[in-house]
């Protein structure tokens, strides 16, 4: 991979990657946001290439991939769930049109690969009878952030079929590790972790019994690598569920494992029911990655202890 693009580049799960492309010896790379504020990649400015560009405007896009023409494209910028919910249009600009202007832009301009990031809310509840949920699984997404995702998705497939764009997907669960700046419906998780390692108390708002899938930031990092990497003649599902730890851990192990590692972390619970009906009725199901893992070799290396521990490490300076 001579040179490779990443919108989303300068937030949690982008700048991973760009960091993990750089120690991988990718020739070029390309970070683009929003902003061109270089966030999280500040330190990076002389190794990489930072450029403003909000995918939602189809010029903007045009013109970042016609200037640098790129072999890969990782399309991770998105606009979040609760912002989506706040602002459906702007969630559908950014989500739903900004893929296709991604898309569009590499065929035009010859991109040969588009690695996108999507996300286990594809799912929905609508798999809640299944015994395992993997890709083959039901699909009836019920936000506009997912059913953005969903039509990314598919939009990718078609683009397969009509252009023979190499498309490929990561279906993510919640992505957790130190230094993240997002907040979601999801980021009880993190911060659950994050401030008891930082010695302060924090409520939990989801009941205890409620399970979400789980993936550290690197593995994350490391599956769009592993992913861009694998053979073309591999790929068949297209579309990966990428998972960490089985089971996902509940609420209540959560906090098990923190105070394990954290003496006198101060978490309780102080429950928003509606928030924790959400996320119950999509994180509870039993997700299965075996296509990732069967296709092109997906392994996790981050458990929950090896998680926590992550945050303690960054504290610590180690």
């Amino acid at each position: 991979m001579d040179a490779a693009l990443v919108t989303g580049g300068t937030g949690f799960v982008g700048s991973h990657l760009v960091r993990l492309l750089l120690e991988r010896g990718v020739g070029t790379v390309v970070v683009s946001g929003a902003t061109g504020n270089p966030g999280s990649v500040a330190d990076l400015r002389d190794r990489v290439t930072i450029e403003r560009s909000d995918i939602g405007v189809f010029t903007d896009v045009l013109r970042l991939v016609d200037k640098h023409r790129p072999q890969t494209i990782f399309h991770i910028g998105a606009m979040l769930a609760p912002a989506c919910d706040d602002d459906p249009e702007a969630g559908i600009r950014a989500n739903a049109l900004g893929t296709y202007h991604v898309l569009e832009a590499a065929r035009l301009f010859g991109v040969r690969q588009v690695v996108f990031a999507s996300s286990l809310s594809v799912f929905g509840g609508a798999s809640l009878a299944a015994s395992v949920v993997d890709d083959d699984a039901t699909t009836r997404p019920n936000a506009i952030y997912s059913a953005s995702k969903l039509f990314s998705e598919n939009l990718g497939l078609t683009y397969r079929r009509l252009y023979g764009l190499d498309f490929r997907g990561l279906r993510l669960p919640n992505v957790n590790g130190p230094g993240a700046r997002t907040h979601g419906y999801l980021e009880y998780f993190n911060k659950a972790i994050e401030e008891s390692v930082a010695g302060r108390p924090y409520s939990i708002y989801v009941e205890p019994h409620v399970r979400i899938p789980i993936l550290h930031v690197a593995d994350a990092a490391r599956a769009f690598y592993e992913l861009s990497q694998a053979p073309q003649v591999s790929i068949k599902t297209v579309n990966y569920a990428v998972l960490g730890p089985r089971p996902a851990p509940t609420a209540q192990e959560l906090v098990n494992a923190v105070t394990q590692v954290v003496p006198g972390a101060k978490l309780d619970f102080q429950v928003n029911s509606q928030v924790s009906r959400l996320i119950d009725a999509a994180g509870g199901l039993n997700f299965d990655d075996r296509y990732a893992r069967s296709e092109w070799g997906w392994k996790h290396a981050f458990g929950l202890s090896q998680i926590i521990d992550s945050f303690a490490k960054v504290a610590k300076g180690v």
